[in-house]
């Protein structure tokens, strides 16, 4: 069963993936880096596909072709809140 990154609610089976859709309990994106089955931080662009362009917000929606929304509980790829914050970090000093 596919859980939201953000706040884990288990999403519905049946639910269509637009890139308008959101999680129902936080309102989250759904079609987002954060919830794809390729998400991988610390691989080239966080991705383990070889995407043509960089998605800088990867809670955001996007137009990404190879998003698959991961089906494995407890989103596998997805960074400690300490890995998270240290990302952020880094991230910030080349913005």
């Amino acid at each position: 069963m596919a859980r939201c990154f953000k706040c884990g609610q288990d999403l519905p089976r049946e639910m269509q993936i637009t890139r308008t859709v959101e999680c129902p309990s936080c309102n989250q994106p759904v079609r987002c880096c954060r919830n794809c089955v390729f998400y991988l931080p610390g691989a080239h662009w966080d991705c383990r596909e070889t995407v043509p362009e960089q998605v800088m917000d990867k809670e955001r929606s996007n137009f990404c072709e190879y998003f698959r929304l991961n089906q494995s509980s407890g989103g596998a790829g997805a960074p400690s809140d300490k890995g998270r914050s240290a990302r952020n970090v880094f991230d910030d000093l080349f913005s």
